[in-house]
């Protein structure tokens, strides 16, 4: 498979199906921000963290792929029949791991600040990220039939990658900084 093509020096791309689009395009940028979510999940991945918490990014970071391409052919029917499906499920097996990580974790008494250990705040990066893909779905929504259960994934996931910068807090013997809402 050749790298580049030279299709896209104009300032065009191809969504799958074939249809060609600018690259500013608003399903260009929600891919795209996943796409850029998914790296900082393939970088947290890549920190010292427990092997479960790693089987389960990869097994995001699949899902998040799928979500891609089911970005990139909105409108093109015949395409959307090839791609796995999103499904309910996705989401449960998301919630699942939240309660699992919370029963385990001490309550949350205050907004907790970013940081305290560089893979904590790895997190933290990819959950903004999300919440940034999340916006950008959201968005084309408005304009494009969106499966709305890829609205809800990026909502779920951004609350497990919270859970979870906490469970690695804690896993890592980070301190956890709360927010001083009285300075």
């Amino acid at each position: 498979m050749k790298i580049y093509t030279k299709t896209g020096d104009k300032g065009k791309t191809s969504l799958l199906g074939g249809d060609r689009v600018k690259k500013y395009d608003l399903r260009i940028a929600a891919y795209g921000t996943a796409d850029e979510l998914n790296s900082w999940l393939g970088l947290l991945k890549d920190q010292e963290i427990p092997e479960d918490d790693v089987t389960f990014l990869v097994e995001i970071q699949n899902k998040i792929f799928t979500i891609g391409s089911h970005l990139a052919a909105i409108g093109n029917k015949k395409v959307n029949l090839s791609i796995p499906a999103i499904e309910e499920s996705d989401l449960t097996v998301i919630e699942i791991r939240i309660d699992e990580f919370q029963e385990k974790l001490p309550p949350m008494k205050n907004f907790i600040l970013p940081g305290g250990h560089t893979t904590v705040s790895y997190c933290h990066l990819a959950r903004t990220v999300c919440r940034r893909c999340e916006r950008l779905v959201i968005e084309l929504s408005d304009s494009e039939d969106v499966n709305p259960l890829i609205v809800q994934y990026f909502n779920r996931l951004s609350d497990f990658l919270f859970v979870l910068s906490r469970k690695l807090s804690h896993h890592l013997g980070a301190v956890e900084t709360t927010w001083n809402s009285k300075k």
